[in-house]
């Protein structure tokens, strides 16, 4: 399969829905509705640093290169509207990897009605992807880490320590989203652990937290559910009283302090989880 014949076929599969240009030309047009803001992130997935080819079938990458951006636009409250993927491969991937890799991505944005709307193909010594998603939010009301105040509540919206098949294929919390926009004061999705996601929230909120409880999944350790990464869940707050939607965890509150200061049942809990920049290694 010659690089013509294959955004033929991405062209054919992705459709162009909400947009007035796709795949084909030198860019895509989107044309947003009147009072909305649009948010947009970008993600790496690079081999044998987010995953290994030997664990990973080539559905799963397809699958998870989306999904991390999804989950970005979740924690901002807002919803998906297209994407754009640039995608690095050895010569070793051939018609059956890219199918398979192009099988998981789709079947996971029709799921969320994203659009796959152009991006760039090339050969690459390792696998690389690189996903840019565009999101949709009413005016005003996108979801933010800077909004947290004292007194109010913190949740998470699952159990935490990434179990195998989740950290495979992580599953964005769209719709959760969609339920806390405009209730919450503030919102971010965990990736690279609650000790360190939790402390860069704090941060941008100029708030300090105190934590109760640590909710693990089956099998993960307290460590893990602290510092692991990839859970992909989300972390939000509440105002006092303010009801939670149901499934999701109360794990602590905001309180007065130093900002990015948490404390674990009293004891200061220093930011772990993972940073590209402070250690070298994989993190899959």
């Amino acid at each position: 399969m010659d690089e013509r014949s294959l955004v033929e076929l991405l062209r054919r599969d992705s459709g162009s829905r909400g947009l007035v240009l796709g795949i084909g030309d030198d860019c895509a047009v989107y044309r947003p509705k009147p009072g909305e803001d649009l948010v947009f992130t970008s993600d790496l997935l690079i081999e044998d640093v987010h995953f290994t080819s030997e664990l990973f079938r080539p559905e799963a990458i397809g699958h998870k290169a989306l999904a991390v951006s999804l989950s970005d636009i979740a924690a901002m409250g807002a919803v998906p509207k297209f994407a754009l993927l640039s995608l690095g491969v050895p010569a070793s991937c051939g018609e059956k990897w890219m199918r398979s890799f192009f099988r998981g991505f789709h079947k996971l944005a029709r799921r969320y009605d994203t659009t796959l709307a152009g991006g760039d193909l090339s050969r690459s010594d390792k696998i690389v992807c690189d996903v840019t998603v565009c999101g949709a939010v009413r005016s005003g009301k996108a979801l933010r880490r800077d909004g947290a105040r004292p007194g109010d509540s913190i949740f998470v919206s699952g159990r935490l320590g990434r179990a195998w098949q989740r950290h495979q294929k992580p599953e964005p919390r769209i719709k959760l989203a969609r339920k806390i926009a405009g209730r919450a004061t503030s919102c971010m999705d965990l990736s690279d652990g609650l000790s360190l996601d939790l402390h860069r929230l704090c941060l941008a909120s100029g708030v300090a937290a105190e934590l109760d409880r640590v909710p693990a999944r089956r099998g993960a350790t307290p460590e893990l559910a602290l510092h692991g990464g990839e859970d992909y869940e989300l972390l939000f707050t509440l105002p006092p009283r303010k009801a939670a939607p149901a499934g999701t965890i109360r794990i602590g509150r905001m309180v007065e302090g130093e900002p990015g200061a948490v404390k674990l049942l009293g004891a200061p809990l220093a930011p772990g989880g993972y940073d590209h920049f402070r250690r070298s290694g994989s993190r899959h």
